[in-house]
């Protein structure tokens, strides 16, 4: 009996076997590299996750929305840089409109607003000041 072609479809599948392990081995260590990564991406958001939690303690809290008028955020970063109470006519000086009775009215009106959004407190009648 000729043992040969049956040694050579052997070796055909030892070879095809061999092959498929090879690929196998290498896919195995490719999914290993991506499940390493995949982990360490994991991780960081996890830590990330847990160091935001921890800061948003101290965060301030987020401030209304303003009205859309340029005149809103320029008179909060009035109130930003000085401390104590301020009248509208001081007000108006700082944002260098001119000290006529209709613009003294309209930063008026604007810092009342600003009061209702709660940004603001008035101390006593007409006395503005930043809320704590």
């Amino acid at each position: 009996m000729n043992i040969q072609p049956l040694l050579d479809a052997l070796g055909i599948q030892e070879e095809a076997a061999r092959a498929l392990t090879n690929d196998l081995r290498n896919r195995i260590g490719e999914l290993q590299d991506r499940l390493r990564e995949a982990e360490t991406h994991l991780e960081h958001l996890a830590i990330t996750r847990k160091t935001a939690t921890a800061l948003a303690d101290r965060l301030p809290a987020a401030s209304p929305d303003l009205p859309e008028h340029p005149d809103y955020p320029r008179i909060l970063a009035v109130f930003n840089e000085i401390t104590g109470p301020r009248r509208a006519r001081h007000i108006c000086e700082a944002l260098d409109h001119e000290l006529l009775p209709k613009n003294i009215e309209g930063i008026r009106a604007k810092l009342k607003r600003l009061v209702k959004l709660d940004i603001l407190t008035e101390a006593d009648t007409g006395n503005f000041t930043k809320k704590q």
